[in-house]
């Protein structure tokens, strides 16, 4: 088909010309295309043609060139212009903007696989938006129906193109954590870890890479991703993940455009499920736990923590895992042999809470003071019996609870799972699209009155030291 619209065409139905390029960048400086799109839509007037204008550099405040497409609207026809190839400086969203008189009464986008690209509409009908930067490397077909073209009512029309592909060079993947098909405590939340660093002095990539990892779930929460580091994210709903539920985590980074010559590459999905609500809540001053599932007390543990110099941390953990039997020393924690404080002993029905050796464990040694006083190196010791309760009771991303006690806040994430111990607020502070958040962060949940001590840098390596 010709550049230009021939007259048999033109007359009786309207072309719809698709301009690719510099027509829709806001910008003071004179192209070699402006005169002949003034002669077009001079033209399109004459002769009731729609002009519609395709860009992907608006955002990137870039310039793009491509030749033009014309396709026929043809009343109840749907007729196909040539497909084309986006220019590859067009790495921002897709914008199809209406030039002359009339309305984008609808517009549909999907990809190679039919899936619909998600958009939005000006508010006067005349341009569609996509909601993120489409993949580089892929086909997409726009369904059109433009209206009041004065052609004799709504006509539509289909544009088949593809975005450039991708230049040679290395790809930014995605590995999720927690294990694939696994079921896991309502606290473990999802984490990302980015094969290669984005730093945070580099805002339009970390949204490029946010807006792409997808989690969903049902029920329904809303949830928010946190930058850890430059290469490490977590993502935990406002409140806990609720029980019984299902979590699909998927990465839509693959092709696209995070920023300068970096492109994302295909990663493994996730899909995991939780648990009833299980929650062991230690009392310190009353030297008691009391473990629930899903609100209901289950049971009651006297139990001993740690004492003076030692003391057991306060806030919100997680359940890291389970081993039945851990050997204990006192000189992984800096108890030196000789010390009236050093121990090594073989300790069953362990329950680790945090990477640098805090438990739930077994203590038949300390059977006097469970229940009346604190004589710990800062695990949580209670029967043997208790211990083996527990230990078949809760499973991974399970709660544990440290309240009334003496010892120091629970980190958000060098030390364990302690991201439930920052308010919504705090979180969402630490997410690259938290200016785009339009939900209130005014909170009454218990999450928002938790320990709010500051995020810490992740630790280098998870000292595995257990303590007793």
């Amino acid at each position: 088909m010709s550049d230009v619209p021939s007259r048999r065409y033109a007359r009786g139905w309207g072309a719809l010309s698709l301009a690719v390029g510099a027509v829709l960048v806001s910008t003071a400086a004179q192209t070699p295309d402006e005169d002949s799109e003034r002669r077009h839509r001079s033209s399109a007037s004459r002769d009731a043609t729609a002009v519609v204008a395709v860009d992907g550099c608006a955002a990137g405040g870039g310039l793009c060139a491509a030749p033009r497409h014309t396709v026929v609207l043809g009343g109840d026809r749907v007729l196909t212009g040539r497909p084309f190839t986006l220019g590859p400086r067009a790495t921002g969203p897709i914008e199809l903007a209406l030039r002359t008189p009339g309305a984008l009464a609808d517009v549909t986008v999907t990809d190679q696989r039919g899936h619909r690209i998600a958009g939005t509409q000006s508010a006067d009908h005349t341009r569609w938006t996509s909601a993120a930067p489409l993949p580089a490397g892929a086909r997409y077909a726009a369904r059109l129906v433009v209206d009041g073209t004065g052609a004799g009512g709504a006509h539509r029309a289909r544009l088949d193109f593809r975005t450039a592909p991708m230049p040679a060079g290395e790809r930014l993947t995605v590995t999720f954590g927690p294990e694939d098909g696994g079921t896991f405590g309502v606290g473990r939340p999802v984490t990302a870890e980015l094969s290669r660093p984005v730093p945070e002095d580099d805002p339009y990539a970390r949204r490029a890479v946010e807006r792409a990892l997808d989690v969903r779930s049902a029920p329904h929460v809303d949830g928010a991703w946190y930058w850890v580091d430059d290469a490490t994210l977590h993502y935990r709903p406002r409140t806990y993940w609720p029980a019984h539920a299902t979590v699909r985590v998927h990465s839509g980074l693959d092709g696209a455009h995070i920023g300068g010559g970096l492109y994302g590459g295909p990663s493994q999905s996730l899909m995991f499920t939780t648990g009833a609500r299980i929650e062991a809540v230690t009392d310190v001053s009353a030297h008691k736990m009391t473990v629930f599932r899903d609100g209901e007390l289950l049971r009651t543990l006297p139990v001993t923590t740690g004492k003076a110099g030692y003391r057991t941390r306060g806030g919100i953990k997680v359940v890291l895992g389970k081993e039945p039997l851990v050997r204990m020393r006192g000189d992984t924690i800096g108890i030196e042999r000789g010390s009236t404080d050093f121990y090594d002993l073989k300790v069953r029905w362990a329950t680790r809470v945090t990477w640098s050796g805090e438990y739930l464990h077994a203590a038949p040694w300390s059977l006097d003071s469970q229940g009346s006083e604190d004589v710990s190196h800062g695990c949580t010791g209670m029967s043997t019996e208790d211990a083996a309760w527990l230990f078949r009771t809760v499973r991974e991303g399970d709660l544990v609870r440290v309240v009334n006690g003496y010892g120091k806040p629970m980190t958000p994430f060098d030390n364990g799972f302690g991201d439930w111990n920052l308010s919504w607020p705090q979180w969402l502070r630490g997410s690259a699209l938290a200016a785009d958040t339009t939900e209130s962060i005014g909170s009454t949940d218990s999450t928002d009155t938790a320990d709010a001590a500051g995020p810490a840098s992740r630790s280098a390596a998870g000292a595995l030291s257990p303590t007793l």
